[in-house]
């Protein structure tokens, strides 16, 4: 779908997503233009149980945690930047954040399936005779590799309070929530395609396999949040395999999506089922959370948010302790709605800036590498920064606008270091 103007609709704004929701017939015109002829739905997809076990039957998240890789929170791991030296353009699955809003579920991949039903798919299949496919299914579609960063909405958020001494409520995530990795599985559309998606069809919902989320003791069942079919239908992946192996538990095994760009919420892990619809959907995950709410926003908040934004880190260790002697920092610079342009780095504080070497040919999807070399001059404490700025001209501002939820926190991040 094109806007007035004859560009592609931004669906990082929220009035483009709206818009694009109650368009898409024009959309799914434009999308399938060339597409050929239909494909058809397998003709004998057999029905089965989900597979998946009882939350509470291992620990909340199955891989080790050892603490020089990760800063646990509950059901959430963090990974600690430090790990990532050396470590190339991927970040390996055994230290690779983890975000759960509950317990990491087991499922056999042997009796999971996915379900696709509702009122955007021909003949309408309900929730209980919806159109199914098995592991083997997908495994025998044609399959698309993908390098691309899965980032929590909420990365960061710990600065709000550290750094701009403002309360949010949540994980009080550093910068590690955040990995890039090799995804490799079926693209979204080609599924959609097969189960019969319609002309009409607005929104996806996918929903995963984890145990129902509740929240102050209200059940808001399992996690799920909408996509506009305009979205679903572009570069969204159904994905089994992380870094040439199959998914890990903790990473959505047996299959995943991946919304290339957008925040992690919407890359729902262990997915179960998707309701295609013909009319506008909506969940607690688009309207109680991801959302920004606080001073300056309306009372049902911003609109849902979307895209992630900019963000810079270095590889090293929080209040690491440096060498006095000429050496080279090391980092990673990304943002979800462009290529990364450049990155400049202070290391007094903010007072001046000079541009890291990038290492990598910036990618729209993943981060990209950088170096700078630094003589400090003096002993003692430093702040170092690192701002990075795409190609969009979206760049790191030196304060975040606050939100009580702490989500986007893309301020430049002062890295406390001691020299010695």
């Amino acid at each position: 779908m094109r806007s007035g103007n004859g560009k592609e609709p931004d669906l990082t704004d929220e009035a483009a997503y709206e818009s694009v929701r109650a368009l898409s017939r024009r959309g799914m015109l434009r999308l399938s233009a060339g597409a050929g002829a239909a494909l058809a739905v397998p003709a004998a997809l057999p029905a089965a149980a989900t597979g998946a076990r009882a939350a509470d039957e291992g620990p909340a998240i199955v891989k080790p945690l050892p603490p020089e890789l990760f800063i646990p929170y509950g059901t959430n791991a963090e990974m600690r930047w430090e790990a990532m030296r050396g470590q190339g353009l991927l970040t390996p699955a055994d230290r690779f954040f983890v975000r759960n809003h509950v317990a990491t579920p087991r499922i056999d991949a042997r009796t999971w399936r996915l379900k696709l039903w509702g009122t955007g798919l021909h003949g309408s299949p309900g929730e209980e005779r919806p159109v199914r496919f098995s592991y083997a299914d997908l495994l025998r579609l044609p399959s698309e590799t993908i390098t691309a960063f899965i980032e929590c909405t909420g990365n960061a958020r710990g600065f709000y309070t550290s750094q701009q001494g403002q309360q949010v409520s949540g994980t009080p995530w550093k910068l590690g929530a955040i990995g890039v990795a090799r995804w490799r599985g079926v693209r979204l559309s080609t599924v959609l395609r097969l189960a019969g998606i319609t002309r009409e069809a607005v929104d996806i919902l996918p929903r995963g396999l984890d145990a129902d989320y509740v929240d102050k003791g209200e059940n808001l069942g399992r996690v799920r949040r909408p996509l506009p079919v305009a979205k679903a239908m572009k570069d969204v992946l159904l994905a089994y395999e992380m870094n040439g192996a199959p998914l890990p538990p903790d990473h959505g095994y047996p299959v995943r999506l991946v919304v290339p760009s957008w925040t992690g919420i919407a890359s729902i892990k262990w997915l179960g089922d998707i309701q295609v619809a013909a009319e506008p959907l909506y969940s607690p995950w688009n309207t109680r959370f991801y959302r920004l709410f606080g001073p300056g926003y309306p009372p049902e908040g911003s609109p849902p948010v979307t895209r992630a934004n900019v963000k810079s880190a270095f590889e090293l260790p929080w209040e690491a302790s440096l060498p006095a002697a000429p050496q080279v920092l090391r980092g990673r610079s990304w943002s979800g709605t462009g290529r990364i342009r450049h990155t400049e780095i202070s290391v007094d504080g903010g007072a001046t800036w000079r541009r890291a070497r990038l290492l990598d040919r910036p990618d729209p999807r993943g981060w990209t590498r950088w170096e700078f070399p630094w003589r400090p001059h003096s002993r003692g404490p430093h702040e170092l920064l690192a701002r990075a700025t795409d190609e969009t001209g979206a760049s790191q501002p030196f304060n975040a606008p606050y939100n009580t939820l702490g989500y986007l926190f893309g301020a430049v991040v002062r890295h406390p270091v001691a020299v010695s």
